[in-house]
């Protein structure tokens, strides 16, 4: 079954961009009757919201297995062992029509702090413990970005810096050298489509220059144990 799923995966595989050199791939996974469920499982969480950690939502797990129709594309990308490791929905509407500036992805969510050699800042999210691991543990997790609604180029769509993935912890005084040597690219998508990313590439996003619903669903995967007690928190 998971085969099938996979050359089916692969046939709707956009081919603009690919993971290992760029950074993204964009892929056309989701169908009308899953993406129908899928949007009325977080049906019931707040609206306009810029970025609401989800945790202990049981409607998602058979999306998020690696024969689901987002854990399929982590499996295919990682390895049948991955698994997901946070869940952020974001909410972008006419009322909440935020900016987010250049930046990389570098925390992950833990069940509980302990001090361990490499792990560090210490932040609490939305009542969730966050910390910085070793850059190499995020340069092997992908992010998958699921959008529930179309977002054309007036929609605030993601902007990535394709390859800047390579180049490790990138300093705050140096994000604009590497997103003008790298360049942009602008990542529309329709509502179902799924853009695969790998977690510390450099990334921002506009305001919407024509305002609508613009909800998309993030999540990060994993193929690793963490040390010394420490422990995902999970979905």
């Amino acid at each position: 079954m998971r085969k099938a799923y996979f050359r089916r995966l692969m046939s709707t595989m956009a081919a603009a961009l690919n993971l290992q050199e760029h950074g993204a791939e964009h892929w056309r996974s989701i169908g009308p009757g899953d993406l129908s469920t899928l949007t009325r499982s977080i049906a019931h969480l707040p609206a306009n919201h810029a970025g609401l950690r989800i945790r202990q939502l049981a409607a998602l797990a058979p999306f998020l297995e690696s024969d689901g129709p987002i854990g399929a594309i982590a499996a295919r990308t990682l390895g049948a062992g991955s698994r997901p490791v946070r869940a952020i929905l974001f909410d972008k509407t006419a009322e909440t029509n935020w900016a987010l500036a250049w930046h990389q992805d570098r925390t992950i969510c833990v069940k509980k702090r302990i001090e361990v050699s490499g792990f560090g800042p210490w932040t609490i999210k939305q009542g969730m413990q966050h910390v910085a691991p070793p850059f190499d543990l995020l340069s092997r997790m992908v992010t998958l970005r699921v959008h529930l609604d179309d977002v054309p180029a007036t929609n605030a769509p993601l902007l990535i810096a394709p390859g800047s993935h390579k180049y490790g912890r990138v300093p705050v005084g140096a994000v604009d050298a590497v997103v003008r040597q790298c360049g942009t690219y602008t990542c529309l998508a329709k509502a179902g489509d799924v853009w695969v990313y790998a977690t510390p590439i450099l990334h921002a996003s506009e305001a919407a220059t024509r305002p609508a619903r613009r909800r998309v669903l993030q999540v990060d995967f994993s193929m690793e144990e963490l040390p010394s007690g420490l422990e995902w928190l999970g979905i």
